[in-house]
């Protein structure tokens, strides 16, 4: 019983998903209101129905609610964006209000990556979120309700994204093989190439599963942040999801499976109708039992509303299109949020990808939209505000020079089409106004200009990265031919190592190693926040594989109580806590989090601020908390390099609470020796 919901303020629905569970309920609760010999509306009208009151209340409310449980405990959380209102319900009790309002979050992380600073628009996010074209609308809100899915699996399954943070295979010589293989060979070729298109190879990677082979940046790339990463894994993994049967196999099945060729794709007819046909498992079972199966004609207007519905279906996914994201840029003079770049994810086999990232040729539009939008922004709060406000303080405007650069990028845009003909007008309006002997002046009056500047700037934006990439300029990318050259580069590299990548990716680093030092050690969880990685042992459920745990049910049993630990230390890092010690039945659970310097000295610990009950979720992913942690406690280290680590350990009960304080020690500075893990 689970729903997400994205909807403007005028109750129109922008995006929605639910489960099976979720739709039959309110669909048999519609129908019951419906008169005899009606039939039900769509889904998406019956939604915008049932949630009318609840977003005409949020909208109208000066003090909205966040959240709220009704009479047959279904639990809804709501939150505003701008003028988008996300609502996430839940009525099976398998999640909490946290649960909902990170999922809430991360929703709107993805469309960021998908859709850039058209995000920074509600109007432009509308019409791209709620094409008019309805197969498009339908094509677009299957793969959102893909992507969203895809998370829900890795949180429930992956404990990289149960604590929001990248895990590498642990293989030193390996991963050191392999990212001089990106270096000198790959990414050299790739950027040399004639057939780049103007593009340039920033990243590239190889993803085992979830689990990071190798990485590298070319001289010229910003650092990838760890929440652009793992949203990039995402989009990967729902890509080229994981075979849960070819994951349990052994090395040798695996041989006998994945092949090297190309995948193929089936979809299967549809079915015939229920009225007087039979089914296509009756007519499997009538020839598997020697009969012979009677074919029948079908209505030409079922017939012709099912091949409309085969229109709506999402092809397969094209490796040569690349797909366009918008990423994080830390440049000379600032931080860029969501500039534009091309990922290309290339499956080498089920299970191992290859992904490049690229700069497309018309990047540096994109930073000075953004530094424009940021201008007219910091304007917009000073007139708010009036002249002495704490604004003008901290961020003085030089107008002058902000409507001589203006100029100048108008220009170099030309009034060729009709988005940069409404800028310049718009600009010339507001000119008028602002810097005329006849005009109002820097005053209040001037506001509404300002927003009417910042959507025609994300509507520049909007035609040279999202609409122009999806249409005439196909040209722009790398060639086919480069992209088959450079998978089967790296395939030749790792054919050797293909089969136990796979199955170093099911067991990277396992207890034993760890149990004679560190004697009743059941499970840990080792994270860097400063680099966004972390370290923990396997943890194997399924009923084919053995792991120290035991098999299915044993291990199983740990892991709920290893995600239960998690969800709890984070109600208690809400609340300001960076040490918690409980004991649970026959374990005993401890949780830290402290800094160091770069030199490894343990740094003194401070009070960790307190969040309110409808804060971000904690996490590095959707909402980066740690990085804001970071800052926080670095002001009163000015000058020195900051980290933060977290540790989360699970140890039998029955060992002695210094013993285990002492392993928690022992353990933290062990983790990350460079002799240990150098690559990581």
């Amino acid at each position: 019983m689970k729903c997400l919901l994205i909807a403007s303020e005028s109750a129109e629905v922008l995006f929605h998903w639910s489960d099976l569970e979720y739709r039959q309920n309110v669909q048999e609760k519609y129908g019951v209101s419906q008169e005899e010999g009606e039939g039900l509306p769509a889904f998406e009208d019956i939604l915008s129905t049932l949630f009318a009151p609840i977003i005409i209340s949020c909208s109208t409310l000066e003090d909205s609610y966040t959240s709220f449980t009704t009479e047959n405990n279904h639990i809804y959380v709501l939150h505003q964006f701008d003028e988008c209102l996300y609502i996430a319900v839940n009525g099976d009790g398998e999640e909490k209000e946290d649960d909902l309002r990170r999922k809430m979050y991360v929703l709107k992380k993805m469309i960021e990556v998908m859709f850039g600073m058209v995000t920074l628009s509600g109007n432009l996010l509308r019409k791209e979120l709620r094409p008019q074209d309805t197969a498009q609308r339908a094509r677009l809100w299957k793969y959102l309700q893909g992507l969203l899915e895809t998370y829900s699996l890795l949180r429930e399954n992956d404990q990289s994204f149960l604590v929001e943070a990248v895990e590498r295979l642990i293989h030193p010589q390996l991963c050191e093989l392999c990212i001089e293989f990106l270096e000198r060979r790959l990414v050299q070729q790739l950027n040399s190439s004639v057939e780049r298109a103007g593009e340039e190879v920033l990243h590239a990677f190889v993803l085992v599963h979830t689990k990071l082979l190798a990485f590298y940046s070319s001289r010229n790339a910003s650092i990838l942040t760890p929440s652009d990463l793992l949203a990039l894994i995402v989009m990967a993994q729902n890509m080229y999801p994981n075979n849960i049967e070819l994951d349990d196999t052994s090395p040798e099945d695996v041989e006998s499976t994945s092949g090297s060729g190309p995948e193929s794709f089936y979809t299967p007819e549809p079915s015939p109708s229920s009225r007087g046909s039979s089914s296509s498992g009756e007519l499997l079972n009538k020839a598997g039992r020697g009969e012979t199966p009677v074919f029948e004609f079908v209505d030409p207007e079922i017939q012709m509303a099912e091949d409309s519905l085969h229109t709506l279906e999402i092809n397969p996914p094209d490796p040569a299109s690349p797909r366009r994201v918008f990423l994080e840029v830390s440049h000379k003079d600032g931080l860029y949020p969501m500039m534009p770049h091309s990922m290309y994810c290339l499956s080498l086999w089920p299970g191992i990808t290859l992904v490049l990232l690229t700069k497309i040729p018309t990047s540096a539009v994109a930073m000075s939209v953004y530094k424009y939008l940021e201008d007219f922004d910091k304007l917009e709060k000073r007139l708010h505000e009036g002249q002495g406000g704490p604004a003008s303080a901290r961020s003085p405007l030089n107008m002058q020079d902000i409507r001589s650069k203006m100029d100048k990028f108008i220009k170099a845009l030309g009034p060729s089409d009709l988005q940069s003909a409404q800028l310049q007008n718009v600009w010339a309006e507001f000119k008028s106004r602002a810097f005329a002997r006849a005009g109002s002046g820097f005053n209040k009056d001037l506001i509404p200009w300002c927003k009417n500047m910042k959507t025609q700037l994300c509507g520049i934006y909007r035609q040279c990265f999202l609409t122009d990439s999806l249409s005439a300029d196909v040209t722009q990318r790398l060639s086919a031919g480069l992209q088959e050259r450079a998978q089967a580069m790296v395939r030749e590299k790792l054919v050797d190592w293909k089969d136990f990548l796979l199955v170093k990716s099911k067991r990277n680093i396992t207890m034993v190693s760890y149990l004679e030092d560190f004697p009743g050690l059941v499970h840990f969880i080792c994270v860097d926040r400063s680099t966004g990685q972390m370290i923990a042992p396997s943890l194997s459920i399924t009923e084919r594989t053995t792991s120290e745990l035991g098999k299915g049910p044993v291990a199983n049993y740990i892991k709920n109580k290893v995600w239960a630990l998690v969800r709890t230390t984070r109600r208690y890092l809400q609340k300001g806590y960076s040490t918690v010690t409980l004991r649970d039945g026959d374990f005993y659970f401890c949780y830290f989090l402290w800094f160091e310097n770069e030199t490894g000295y343990k740094l003194q610990p401070v009070d960790i601020p307190v969040l309110a009950d409808d804060s971000p979720p904690i996490g590095m992913l959707a909402c980066d908390y740690y990085n804001r942690l970071l800052r926080y406690y670095s002001k009163n280290h000015k000058g020195e390099t900051v980290k933060c680590y977290e540790l989360l350990t699970v140890h039998l009960g029955v060992i002695p609470t210094e013993i285990i304080l002492q392993h928690c020690r022992q353990l933290a500075s062990k983790l990350w020796e460079p002799s240990r893990n150098p690559l990581l």
